[in-house]
């Protein structure tokens, strides 16, 4: 079964710094069909403007991943992690007992645009932990690329989630198959336009699977996705 979720039922909400829009419940959006997919619990669609960013804040128990889309956010954390996340990476916090963070787009004149995800933890109360490094999604295209899982298989980030996250650039007139491994799955399109089997989709769209043994991704142009794994 596959239950999609168009961008533009997303919620959303601008604060002027912050243009956001929210695949599942999020702050004060909130809809009861769209708690969070297993453990998937939050995919964030940020844009924010040059100079601002969000202050120190708190989390625990929760591991968080932020992918790049464009522009630059800087990044310090009470583990000591620090650096500026670019298009390419990926950062991984696992909060565990409690860490405090703040992210500042790190241009004072171009714009961030970055994905913002919470998994839920299959472990509670773990020594929280701070990663980031680039992989190689763009100059290996037409792939999958294993970037965190609960293993920490073929170079991955490790996380505590029953979940595996691939990302995947696709060019012209490609096709991509992936099978599963688990009985549940979301994509989401980061940018592009491409097909899900026979339906369209375009960024910001989504879709949840259920107990489909694999899928089929095509696209006439270029387009980039995330999928995730998830028991």
């Amino acid at each position: 079964m596959i239950t999609l979720r168009p961008a533009e039922e997303r919620g959303h909400a601008n604060h002027g710094w912050l243009d956001a829009n929210f695949t599942f419940s999020f702050a004060d959006y909130y809809d009861p069909k769209w708690m969070g997919f297993r453990a998937l619990r939050v995919i964030n669609d940020d844009i924010v403007a040059p100079g601002r960013g969000f202050g120190k804040h708190p989390h625990d128990n929760m591991e968080i991943l932020t992918y790049m889309i464009s522009g630059s956010l800087s990044h310090n954390d009470t583990t000591g992690g620090s650096g500026a996340i670019v298009p390419g990476e990926l950062q991984h916090m696992s909060a565990g007992t409690g860490i405090y963070h703040s992210e500042q787009n790190a241009s004072q004149t171009v714009q961030s645009h970055s994905l913002q995800i919470w998994l839920m933890p299959n472990k509670r109360g773990v020594t929280p932990q701070y990663n980031q490094r680039k992989f190689n999604v763009a100059e290996q295209p037409n792939k999958f690329h294993l970037l965190a899982s609960s293993t920490g298989q073929d170079n991955s980030f490790q996380m505590h989630a029953d979940a595996d996250l691939y990302a995947a650039a696709l060019e012209p007139n490609q096709t991509l198959t992936h099978t599963f491994t688990r009985p549940y799955a979301y994509l989401h399109v980061v940018r592009g336009e491409l097909n899900l089997g026979n339906t369209p989709l375009k960024a910001g769209d989504g879709a949840a699977l259920t107990k489909e043994q694999s899928l089929t991704l095509t696209t006439n142009s270029t387009a980039e996705v995330l999928l995730f794994d998830l028991d």
